[in-house]
Parts: C-alpha cells; sequence; structure tokens
C-alpha cells in the first residue's frame, strides 16, 4: 500500500455531505466524496466515468488550521430568460489549511500523485468557487495512512502559527477500522457516481483519533518581526512577462 498527501488550501472550501435546495451546507473537514471527485478532475475523469477505484482508496484527514465558518446569500439568474433562480444561502470554510491522505494500490495512487502534479482538469476545494492554492501535491509514503499523516511537516500559516500556544494539537479523522476503539462518526459520502442526473453516495464510518501534537516555534511572535513583501508577485509576473 502506498500514501497520497495532499494539501487542501485556499482562501474558501466547501465540503457539503447533506446540502439540498435553498440551504447548502458544509462541513468543516474535508469529505471523502470532495477530496476524491478533486482526483477524478486530475485525472481527467468525466462526471459519468467510473470511480469504483477511487471509492475504494482509504481516506484521511488532518487539521492543520481550523477555518472560519462563513455565509453568502447567493442570487442567480437566467441570462437566457431573465427568470430569477431560487435564492439560497451557501456556507464556506475561510482560511483554512487540511492534509489529506489516500492510502491503496501503489500503482493507482502514484497514477493519481502524477495527475496532481499535472491536472487535466481544474482543481476544486468541493465547490467551483474555491480553487486551490499550490502546493496541492505533498508527496507519497511507503508507511500507514495515520503514519504518514502524523509525520507530515505542520502547514499552517504563519500569521496563524503566530497565534497559537507553544504546543499545538492537530485534530485528526480516518476512514474507521473494523474493531477500533476511537469515536466513530457515521457519513454518507462515499461517491458511487457523479453523474449529474443521478448522484449517489454510501455510507461510511470516521474514526476521531488521538490528535498529532507539534511544537510551535512562531507561537507569540511579534507581527512586525514578520515581513511581508507585498510587491514581490507583481514584480515576479512582470519580469516574467
Amino acid at each position: 500500500m502506498t500514501v497520497l498527501l495532499l494539501r487542501l488550501a485556499g482562501p474558501m472550501q466547501a465540503w457539503g455531505d447533506d446540502s439540498r435546495f435553498s440551504r447548502r451546507d458544509t462541513r468543516m473537514v474535508p469529505s471523502k466524496s470532495g477530496v476524491l471527485g478533486l482526483l477524478a478532475a486530475a485525472d481527467g475523469r468525466r462526471r459519468i466515468d467510473s470511480i469504483e477505484d477511487l471509492a475504494g482508496l482509504r481516506f484521511g484527514v488532518r487539521v492543520d488550521q481550523p477555518g472560519a465558518l462563513q455565509r453568502d446569500f447567493h442570487t442567480a439568474i437566467n441570462w437566457d430568460t431573465g427568470q430569477c433562480m431560487p435564492l439560497s444561502y451557501r456556507y464556506y470554510v475561510a482560511d483554512a489549511v487540511f492534509v489529506a491522505g489516500v492510502e491503496g494500490d501503489r500503482a493507482l495512487v502514484e497514477g493519481l500523485a502524477q495527475r496532481v502534479r499535472e491536472p487535466r482538469f481544474p482543481l476544486y476545494l468541493g465547490r467551483r468557487s474555491c480553487p486551490v492554492t499550490d502546493p496541492v501535491y505533498l508527496g507519497l509514503s511507503d508507511a500507514t495512512l495515520q503514519d504518514s499523516l502524523r509525520a507530515h511537516p505542520w502547514q499552517a500559516s504563519r500569521w496563524h502559527r503566530r497565534r497559537q500556544a507553544a504546543e499545538v494539537r492537530l485534530e485528526l479523522y480516518l476512514d474507521a477500522e473494523p474493531g477500533g476503539a476511537e469515536p466513530v462518526e457515521t457519513r454518507r459520502d462515499v461517491p458511487i457516481s457523479y453523474r449529474p442526473e443521478r448522484r449517489e453516495y454510501g455510507w461510511r464510518e470516521v474514526a476521531h483519533v488521538a490528535p498529532v501534537v507539534v511544537p510551535n516555534v512562531d507561537s507569540g511572535t511579534s507581527a512586525s518581526s514578520f515581513v511581508a513583501d507585498w510587491l514581490a508577485a507583481a514584480e515576479s509576473a512582470a519580469k516574467e512577462a
């Protein structure tokens, strides 16, 4: 078995697994269906293509930077007919960073790793309005899924680290193993089909295992000691042009 690690970070993320009609909720951690959808997009699969091999991957996620829940009052109009579409509330997770992992057959996982680095379709964090930020690919590991997630370096932003204590607990969630002693939650977010006319999802059990404890050398660091060069990106783009 091989593990692929992914960094899921962006201004906004949305990981709904039970949203209907005028209210589109989000979980505060990535869903399995959302992350497998990202991998399917990277692999160039269309919604009508089979995802049976992806659904068999074991999934886990570490919360490196908990996000804040945001609500958007969403309006839309059909420009062809002029008809207003139903109004809705849409919820997002803002300023979050997660490390997600999938574990499975080496050939499948290594192929997905290559596609994540060279995706065939754009990658999103749950919804099309939530693009990813680089880097997404963090690497491959031959350790177990849990050990891989525990060992990878902390990915939180510098400004977030400064606000935390000298020791930080990173929550960790994994597909539950039979007979495990950890608290388990049942979720319906295993994709069976992404077909627009009939999306189907199965159930899985999620274990909330012992958190990852990491030292924080940036704790209490004054904001004045971190000087951001806000023009660096613009200057770099100008030179490339």
